[in-house]
């Protein structure tokens, strides 16, 4: 029984299961992409993957230790040289698995494995400054800081109409659109109210006491 056994042992011993990954790892550092079944695949990617990592940092030590499991000078010198310095900026996952259909004569899920940073046409590499965005602490893409340093010339145009002479801050605000609403407005016709002919009874004593003054 395999009760709360993780590792797939692709129905072979220990010594045949490590033979095949270390002959399939040395395939794909030489060729970068090789075709085999899913979960072949997928127990190479945890093969694999450890050894990327140990050739980011170029040590005797290292190379020891990753010639052990590979057991071959020339994969292992293609993995410190051309693998590292492709994989020297990527923190993790370097393998991709991608599902090509069914084997016809078994009906097994096959599945290409391959080296991310060395398919250009796939995943294009892009340089870190065209890939973040500029945001500010509120999560926005900094549309803000564009708009007030394009409204900061406006304002020093308004200091120094201010400290120019009175006619040309006339001329300054002749020339704005504002001013073409004040003459618009200056423009329009406003209705004079016209005083009413007929006197109130207040005027009426008013004017007969000033007669009364008069005669005396």
């Amino acid at each position: 029984m395999r009760h709360g056994d993780k590792i797939n042992n692709l129905s072979r011993t220990a010594s045949h299961r490590k033979a095949m990954l270390k002959n399939m790892a040395c395939s794909l550092i030489q060729h970068k992409s090789i075709n085999t079944t899913t979960a072949k695949a997928k127990a190479l990617r945890k093969f694999v993957e450890p050894l990327i990592t140990k050739s980011k940092n170029d040590t005797q030590h290292n190379r020891r230790v990753v010639f052990s499991y590979l057991q071959d000078k020339q994969a292992t010198k293609e993995l410190f040289t051309s693998v590292a310095d492709k994989v020297g900026d990527r923190p993790g996952g370097y393998t991709r698995i991608l599902k090509i259909g069914i084997r016809s004569g078994d009906n097994a899920d096959m599945a290409m494995i391959e080296l991310i940073d060395f398919n250009e046409f796939y995943t294009p590499r892009t340089k870190k400054s065209d890939s973040k965005k500029k945001r500010s602490r509120r999560g926005g893409t900094g549309k803000g800081t564009e708009k007030k340093a394009e409204t900061a010339p406006v304002v020093e145009d308004a200091v120094e109409v201010v400290e120019a002479t009175p006619e040309a801050v006339v001329e300054a605000i002749a020339d704005t659109p504002e001013a073409e609403v004040v003459e618009t407005v200056a423009e329009t016709e406003v209705p004079v109210v016209e005083e009413s002919s007929e006197e109130t009874p207040e005027a009426q004593s008013t004017d007969e006491s000033s007669d009364e003054e008069k005669k005396a």
